[in-house]
């Protein structure tokens, strides 16, 4: 069969998840040291070496691609990309404003105040892919939260190749980018991190890039803040006998086409239902312009999974979380609450992952290699920074001054105690007198 099928036992399912594992560590390889290497050495000597590594892997010295150009590009672009690129933007825009946390207050007895001040950093980095890799929806799909969290300067950083795309060029205008700058690589996020020439330092980096991005973004993390180090793609389906097979084969090619270590998984409780949509997976799978890289995503990281009960297919669902999980059953809903770990759960035969990554409006940027467990997608909260407020009277100090002092105390904090003593050493002089 196309989609290699099992039945669930439980080591099929523990195959398949070491399986992923090993395709994220594959992703990553070793090119930590070359990248440090380069990285190190725009530390030390700044724009000259951003220039040498610039001329070298970009063939140009990085600069500012102006608006008349963003302008040119947008004008380049089909009517019917704009109107589907404005459709998407402001779709991104409502969900992200929906979400957006305040600065709040709260008093909790007289005299104490508390509460949280939230604010857009003050400037990050969007890192764009060139050539083949570069993709438009990824730059409203970054560029927008930051501009409703309040980011107060977004710079762009994309190669300046010979493909650099009017699409991408348009999303950043309609995305509302403040400044373009032409180059690309490790040295593009060396830049960034540390500043040189006009190319200031961030306080945050963002956006996806090959492994030796991947890996700059990684050493880059401390001395500026990151996104986070994206996996390949991958989709996992929950699918029961009423799913329609090819849509649900369609859905799993969408994310096999990314790339040869891209995932598509099946998990059902219908064998007929496997093998159905295995067959309209090689059925379609033929008719595509990326045949061959679907045909290996598949044969080495596509499976199918038949269970008794959809109730274990979730407990495994939640054990690999996926990137993409499409729930498409009679009642997806009632899965819902049994489904706690995925970048992005899609309820239904008309939620396809195609409609996330484009259009609905949450961030496509998600955790894979199952780090959804802990991880959440790009957001507004992404571009965040919150800082809380504490505000006491006199009494409302004196009423904890000596708990306070006891655990200061308990942890041999001397000074720690004395601060807060010193505030009522004047009440006890004045009894004494």
């Amino acid at each position: 069969m196309f989609l290699k099928t099992v039945l669930a036992d439980g080591q099929a399912e523990q195959t398949v998840i070491r399986e992923m594992k090993a395709r994220a560590a594959g992703a990553r390889g070793d090119i930590e040291q070359t990248v440090r290497a380069i990285m190190d050495d725009v530390q030390a000597r700044g724009w000259d070496a951003v220039c040498e590594y610039a001329e070298k892997f970009d063939k140009k010295e990085p600069y500012i691609i102006e608006s008349a150009q963003l302008d040119a590009a947008y004008a380049a672009c089909s009517p019917e990309l704009i109107t589907a690129l404005e459709k998407a933007a402001a779709n991104i825009r409502d969900y992200h404003e929906q979400m957006l946390a305040k600065s709040w207050e709260w008093k909790r007895s007289e005299g104490e105040v508390l509460g949280q001040t939230v604010r857009g950093l003050a400037r990050v980095g969007l890192y764009v892919p060139g050539g083949t890799a570069a993709y438009p929806s990824s730059v409203l799909m970054n560029a927008i939260p930051a501009k409703v969290a309040g980011v107060g300067e977004l710079i762009m950083v994309t190669p300046p190749t010979e493909n650099l795309s009017n699409e991408v060029l348009a999303a950043a205008k309609i995305a509302g980018v403040d400044t373009v700058i032409a180059i690309g690589g490790v040295q593009a996020i060396a830049a960034l991190t540390y500043g040189a020439g006009f190319i200031p330092q961030v306080d945050k980096i963002v956006g996806p890039g090959n492994a030796f991005v991947a890996a700059a973004k990684k050493l880059a993390f401390g001395t500026v803040d990151i996104d986070m180090i994206a996996g390949p793609s991958e989709v996992l389906v929950i699918a029961d006998h009423t799913a329609n097979p090819t849509w649900v084969a369609a859905d799993l090619l969408s994310q096999a086409e990314h790339d040869r270590l891209a995932s598509a998984v099946l998990l059902t409780d219908s064998m007929a239902q496997a093998q159905a949509i295995s067959c309209e997976m090689e059925r379609q799978a033929k008719e595509l312009p990326r045949w061959d890289i679907v045909k290996e995503s598949v044969a080495n990281y596509g499976c199918a999974i038949v269970f008794d009960d959809l109730r274990d297919a979730c407990k495994m669902a939640d054990v690999v979380a996926p990137e993409h999980l499409e729930v498409v059953t009679a009642n997806p809903r009632e899965w819902l609450p049994y489904l706690h770990n995925a970048g992005a759960i899609f309820l239904g035969q008309y939620a396809p992952e195609p409609l996330g990554d484009y259009m609905a409006g949450p961030c496509h940027v998600l955790p894979t290699s199952g780090t959804a467990r802990f991880f959440s997608p790009l957001s507004t909260d992404t571009f965040l920074k919150k800082t809380s407020v504490i505000e006491y009277t006199r009494d409302a100090l004196e009423s904890y001054a000596q708990d306070i002092i006891a655990l200061a105390q308990s942890e041999h904090l001397d000074a720690h105690a004395n601060s807060v003593a010193v505030r009522f050493a004047e009440v006890k002089d004045d009894a004494k007198g």
